[in-house]
C-alpha cells in the first residue's frame, strides 16, 4: 500500500497574514495530491480555532481528508464538541479524522486553567470524552464514565458515518500505547527514532489483539517536522529559529523529543522511508518554515520530490 501523505496547516500567526490564505493553502495541497490536511489546537498564542478551520475547509475541498493534530478536548464542553465534530463529519461527507491528546506537562497547565478544567485526571477525562462522543453519535441518552457522568443526555447530532469519525490518539507513553491499541482507531506519535516507532507500534498491535481487535484496527501514523534544503548550515539555523519561536526551546532539545527530518530531498525521503519500513502508513508533515510563502514552496517540494520516492 502506498504511504499516505498529510500536511499540517501553518500554525504561528507569523506564518499567515490573512486567514483566508489557509483555505488556499489547503486547496493547493489537495491539487498537489496530498491525502490529508490537519489543524493544530492550542490556547497559547494566536491560532484559527481548528474546528472552525475544518468547517471552512470542508466546503472548499472535495477529496482530501481533514483532521486535527491534535485536538485537546478538555478545552471544550464535551457535548457541544460532539455536536461540532458530527457537523464537520456531515459537511465534509465523512472526510474527518479526530486525533486527540491530553496536553503537555509544563506547557498545557495554563490552557486547562483558563478552560476551567482540572489538570488532574486529564487522561481519564480524555478517554471518557471520546467514549461520550461515540455514545452521543450512536444516539445513547445516558453515559457513566470514571470522570464524566450524565444520567440524561439530549438527542444529539448523529455522525455522518455509523460509529462516528475515526478517532486517533497522539502520544507514545506506555499507557498511551496500550490505550491506542485498545480504544482508538489510529495512533499519531512523533518519536525521534524509527526504532522507537517500530517498538511502539508492536505494543499498540499487541494491545489491540489482547482486546480482541484485528491487527489493522489501528491506523499507524507519524507526526513529523520536515524541512528541505541543500544547505546544511541553513537547515540548522532555520530549524533552531523555528523551534525557538514555536516552543521557546533550541533545536538540539526539540529534536531529542520529536521526529524532525531535514536536509536535501533525497535525505529526507530516505529517513522517512525508515519510518514507513517501521510500519508508519500515514505521514503528517509539519513544515518548519517561517512564512506562508515559504510553507507553500516546501509544500511543492515535498509533493514533487519526497512523496514520489516513498510511493
Amino acid at each position: 500500500m502506498d504511504t499516505r501523505f498529510g500536511i499540517l496547516l501553518p500554525t504561528n500567526r507569523g506564518q499567515w497574514d490573512d486567514a483566508r490564505r489557509l483555505v488556499d493553502f489547503t486547496v493547493r495541497a489537495e491539487h498537489l495530491g496530498y491525502d490529508s490536511v490537519w489543524a493544530n489546537d492550542t490556547l497559547l498564542g494566536p491560532r484559527i480555532e481548528p474546528l472552525a478551520m475544518l468547517a471552512a475547509l470542508s466546503s472548499a475541498t472535495e477529496r482530501v481528508t481533514l483532521g486535527t493534530a491534535a485536538l485537546l478536548p478538555a478545552f471544550r464542553r464535551p457535548v457541544t464538541a460532539a455536536q461540532a465534530l458530527a457537523s464537520i463529519d456531515h459537511l465534509s461527507a465523512g472526510r474527518l479524522i479526530v486525533t486527540v491528546g491530553a496536553g503537555f506537562p509544563g506547557r498545557s497547565e495554563t490552557e486547562y486553567a483558563v478552560s476551567g478544567v482540572p489538570w488532574e485526571r486529564r487522561f481519564g477525562r480524555l478517554h471518557d470524552t471520546v467514549a461520550l462522543w461515540r455514545a452521543l453519535w450512536a444516539g445513547e441518552r445516558a453515559f457513566q464514565g470514571k470522570v464524566l457522568r450524565f444520567d440524561e443526555l439530549p438527542e444529539s447530532t448523529p455522525s455522518y458515518r455509523p460509529g462516528g469519525p475515526p478517532i486517533w490518539l497522539g502520544g507514545a507513553s506506555p499507557s498511551a500505547l496500550e490505550r491506542a491499541g485498545r480504544l482508538y482507531d489510529g495512533w499519531l506519535p512523533y518519536p525521534p527514532d524509527p526504532a522507537d516507532y517500530r517498538a511502539g507500534l508492536a505494543t499498540v498491535r499487541s494491545a489491540a489483539a489482547s482486546a480482541g481487535r484485528p491487527e489493522d484496527a489501528v491506523t499507524p501514523a507519524l507526526f513529523v517536522t520536515v524541512l528541505i534544503s541543500d544547505d546544511a548550515e541553513d537547515v540548522e539555523r532555520r530549524l533552531d529559529s523555528y523551534c525557538r519561536s514555536t516552543y521557546g526551546l533550541p533545536y538540539e532539545t526539540v529534536r531529542s523529543i520529536q521526529a524532525i527530518v531535514a536536509g536535501p530531498a533525497e535525505q529526507v525521503a530516505a529517513v522517512l522511508a525508515r519510518y514507513t519500513d517501521a510500519g508508519a502508513g500515514h505521514l503528517v508533515c509539519r513544515i518548519a518554515a517561517p512564512s506562508l510563502d515559504a510553507q507553500l514552496d516546501q509544500l511543492e517540494l515535498i509533493a514533487k520530490t519526497v512523496r514520489p520516492a516513498l510511493s
